[in-house]
């Protein structure tokens, strides 16, 4: 679940006070926007400090760029994404009540043809067909060991050079040689990590040649 945390070993305390259950986007066109999400078991926003520092290696702006947002919980991250100049934003969320709230926020938010909203699990809609991307969100429910073959699972949904965030209880091996970690950090007991994905076997070197 990106930008927020499904805590799979047990219940955690849940938000109380005024801002239970909403965030606010930390840049770009919508910055200081309330973002609100279901009170559903587990969903805890990760900290503001994380998602700047997380944009802060994308490079802020994110203009033309296609992003899917697997797990997307409160989706804090993809709309955080259009709101920096992502062309295109897919939110993948399993939950139906979360789903159905994601939405709501896409059409608060305006954003015309950015937004895709899927009520459908990750992995399952990954192996389906479907456009590629520049640059993914995986954060699926804390300690259920997806992180990896969510990325086993992304390889062919990205074009060359995407680069994907994961968060999770440790950092994932990377599935293939194609796969480099570029940066790394922790809040607390989740490790978070950048990676960059240098394309499928031979595919590089094929785009290198038309150029």
């Amino acid at each position: 679940m990106t930008a927020a945390r499904r805590i799979a070993n047990g219940p955690k305390p849940g938000r109380t006070g005024a801002k239970a259950n909403r965030l606010r986007i930390v840049g770009g066109l919508w910055r200081s926007r309330v973002v609100r999400f279901p009170d559903a078991e587990g969903l805890r926003p990760t900290p503001d400090r994380v998602r700047e520092t997380l944009f802060n290696w994308l490079g802020q702006r994110l203009a033309g760029l296609a992003c899917v947002d697997l797990f997307a919980g409160s989706g804090a991250l993809g709309f955080e994404a259009a709101s920096r100049g992502a062309a295109r934003v897919v939110l993948v969320e399993r939950d139906r009540r979360v789903y159905e709230q994601l939405r709501h926020t896409a059409q608060e938010l305006d954003g015309g043809d950015v937004f895709e909203v899927v009520h459908a699990d990750a992995l399952a809609w990954l192996a389906g067909p479907g456009g590629r991307y520049d640059i993914a969100f995986v954060d699926p429910p804390y300690a259920s060991g997806l992180a990896l073959p969510a990325l086993r699972a992304l390889e062919p949904r990205l074009n060359p050079g995407a680069r994907v965030y994961v968060e999770a209880p440790s950092a994932p091996e990377a599935p293939s040689p194609r796969w480099t970690r570029l940066r790394e950090g922790s809040a607390g007991a989740v490790k978070f990590a950048l990676y960059e994905f240098a394309g499928q076997a031979g595919e590089t070197a094929r785009q290198e040649e038309k150029t």
